[in-house]
């Protein structure tokens, strides 16, 4: 966290995260309100949870994270946002908290590890199955994989084979990670034009520039013909 700008999200992989900004309508343009409900699962240093809550100010956002030690970090020295009508973290099981059908939403990010970067029932095709199951018509969801890890294409797998032609598999970033995108509802089909627009406009409101990112998808062959569909 950049001390001075706590909001701020200083990780590529977590700017890449809020791509779905682009995707779907909301932030970046066209006057249409998404997401209305975010489930975010992994606090956390609470990036993603304090970008959404200041630039997202019509979304109700649900936090889960396992661990009570790290909302606790988080509260003391990473400015999280103190809970509220549109903010709210449990402390609980990511996984299960989907399993119990506590959707549905529009965004959701997944970003749960444990300190040995292992995913659990996060990466399990019953937890995918009721993650798509919970998405709404305007549905997207961004998985964060840890790219340099063996079972990293199985992972990939387990997503593709559960959302089907609905998913996109991001180049790796900085890091190793990789960003995978999975939709439920209406078709994503914007323009590599249409997309660096919004980019813009997302970094005029935000300061978040996602311009690299949709380089990186133009040059990985991810927008044939002009396109970039899910």
């Amino acid at each position: 966290m950049r001390i001075r700008q706590p909001d701020a999200l200083e990780l590529v992989y977590t700017g890449e995260m809020m791509a779905g900004l682009l995707l779907r309508n909301g932030l970046a343009g066209d006057g249409e309100i998404w997401p209305r409900r975010a489930l975010l699962i992994g606090l956390g240093a609470a990036s993603l949870a304090k970008f959404m809550y200041r630039h997202c100010p019509w979304t109700k956002i649900d936090v889960v994270e396992i661990n009570p030690e790290v909302v606790a970090a988080a509260r003391q020295f990473f400015h999280t946002p103190k809970e509220d009508a549109r903010f709210r973290i449990h402390i609980a099981d990511g996984a299960r908290f989907v399993l119990d059908g506590n959707g549905p939403w529009d965004y959701v990010l997944v970003d749960g590890y444990d300190s040995r970067a292992r995913t659990g029932a996060l990466d399990t095709r019953p937890f995918h199955l009721a993650l798509q199951a919970q998405l709404s018509d305007e549905g997207l969801a961004a998985y964060n994989l840890l790219g340099n890890m063996p079972d990293h294409e199985t992972s990939v797998a387990r997503i593709e084979d559960v959302f089907n032609t609905r998913t996109a598999v991001c180049p790796r970033c900085e890091g190793g990670n990789v960003i995978v995108f999975a939709a439920t509802g209406s078709k994503i089909a914007r323009t590599n034009r249409g997309l660096r627009q919004r980019a813009l406009a997302l970094k005029k409101t935000s300061g978040l520039d996602l311009a690299p990112m949709i380089s990186h998808l133009e040059a990985a062959g991810m927008t044939p013909g002009g396109w970039f569909r899910i």
